[in-house]
């Protein structure tokens, strides 16, 4: 495997739960909890699973947005878990974030070259002529009219505002982005251009991503190396075509049964998951799928299954893995 530009090894967050009149704690959401992997420098890892796995809340710790409980992030050969606010800007400049909702992350009281051009100010001191130029090569890069700089974040399409934050992330030419379901919120059409363009970007700039989304096709189209969480951890990961031709968790092999075929006559090999995602302030002890598996055994139940390596590259947690 290539030289890793992110890792990131047993990282924690627990939310806690604050209660009466003096907020006393009473409990955690475990909504990260002991996550490990590595992002090969120009390559992306998909991170999928259903909603409230945690995916977010993973994408926001490796950009330092939340703090993380406990665990270690490194970033370019550089321990940023415990980064003071200087140094975090310093290496924020390389590590950038695309958010999942295009209008609620953009300032709907600046135009766009005021968004786009904030981290050319902050980062590289750009100003006047220059800054404008820049702006305009940079609405260029990603497909909208140059033109377009004075107008406001509510006179563009949802897919257009998506693009501008796509821009202002690449503005400082970033070694990483993280994107954060960036197409979830867009049609089907209007997807398809944002990932070609993302595809695009990555070529000609030599991006890595860190590419979280529930949308398996998505995943596929995207991805390198697929991680696939459940719960606050990671039950499987492996290159791209090794979980998509042979997965070995149930998790896994059922969220791949539950892709819709255009087909009425289809019936997928592998029943839907029974039961429901149990709670993440009180997780099930052992492994935290046991309750809706097919292979449920004592030991699932009381022992916690480590992510082990079956095979080159792909790591399962399972007792049954082999």
């Amino acid at each position: 495997m290539d030289t890793p530009l992110l890792e990131t090894k047993d990282l924690v967050k627990y939310f806690p739960l604050k209660s009466g009149i003096f907020r006393k704690t009473v409990g955690n959401v475990h909504a990260v909890d002991k996550v490990s992997f590595s992002v090969p420098r120009g390559r992306t890892l998909g991170i999928v699973g259903e909603s409230g796995c945690g995916k977010t809340t993973l994408a926001r710790l490796v950009v330092r947005l939340v703090e993380p409980t406990s665990g270690s992030i490194v970033f370019d050969d550089e321990e940023i878990t415990s980064l003071e606010k200087e140094d975090l800007r310093r290496v924020r400049a390389n590590l950038q974030m695309v958010f999942q909702d295009p209008q609620s992350s953009l300032n709907p009281r600046m135009t766009v070259k005021e968004i786009v051009g904030e981290p050319l100010k902050i980062h590289g001191g750009v100003k006047g002529l220059d800054l404008r130029e820049k702006v305009q090569e940079l609405l260029a890069k990603v497909g909208l009219n140059p033109d377009h700089m004075y107008r406001f974040p509510h006179e563009f399409s949802g897919g257009q505002r998506q693009r501008i934050g796509i821009a202002r992330a690449i503005a400082l030419n970033p070694k990483l982005l993280v994107l954060d379901e960036p197409t979830s919120s867009l049609d089907v059409s209007v997807q398809a251009q944002i990932l070609n363009l993302l595809r695009q970007l990555q070529s000609e700039i030599g991006l890595t991503y860190l590419f979280i989304s529930h949308d398996l096709a998505v995943i596929k189209h995207m991805s390198d190396h697929v991680a696939v969480m459940y719960l606050g951890k990671i039950v499987e990961k492996a290159p791209k075509q090794i979980i998509f031709k042979r997965p070995v968790h149930s998790y896994t092999q059922a969220l791949l049964s539950s892709v819709q075929v255009p087909d009425p006559d289809y019936k997928p090999e592998i029943p839907p998951i029974g039961g429901t995602v149990p709670s993440p302030i009180n997780p099930p002890p052992g492994c935290r799928f046991h309750s809706r598996c097919p292979l449920n055994d004592h030991v699932c139940e009381s022992k916690e299954p480590s992510l082990v390596e079956i095979e080159a590259e792909h790591f399962v947690a399972c007792h049954f893995a082999n």
